[in-house]
């Protein structure tokens, strides 16, 4: 793996479009599906950004529409975000000072494991790795600034 492109402020690092692909593998059926479209990373009135992610997300041959909204607050430390879901409950940290972060979210019985590494001032990408009796998938994303 190549060098981090550390980032000072995942906030600020993460402002404004990016154009969005990502692969969906079930480990344990085989079946694959991908996801292509666009997250807007949006100011928050009350601080931090609104990660709106909308595109076609493709499973066994059927594409359907497809979109989620997180909310990214600051974090405990400056530069990281303490990420939520829509509703408000907590979904995971992010410290991408190093360029690279791992974190952890329990989901039920299953345990989701996200990679974050960037790779320039334009490419970042997310390795979500989730295992548990529900579930055993890898889902790998890829971003690139829109402009």
């Amino acid at each position: 793996m190549g060098e981090f492109w550390p980032v000072p402020d995942v906030l600020a690092y993460l402002s404004g479009s990016w154009r969005v692909q990502r692969s969906v593998r079930d480990l344990t059926s085989g079946d694959e599906g991908d996801f292509s479209g666009t997250t807007v990373f949006g100011a928050l009135p009350e601080g931090g950004l609104l990660h709106a992610e909308s595109g076609t997300f493709t499973w066994q041959g059927v594409p359907r529409p497809a979109e989620r909204t997180l909310r990214f607050l600051p974090g405990a430390a400056p530069g990281t975000a303490d990420v939520r879901f829509a509703d408000g409950r907590p979904f995971h940290d992010l410290d991408l000072t190093s360029g690279h972060h791992v974190t952890d979210h329990p989901c039920s019985a299953d345990l989701y494991r996200g990679e974050f590494t960037v790779l320039d001032a334009d490419r970042w990408r997310t390795v979500w790795r989730v295992g548990g009796p529900a579930k055993d998938l890898v889902l790998s994303t890829g971003y690139v600034r829109v402009g």
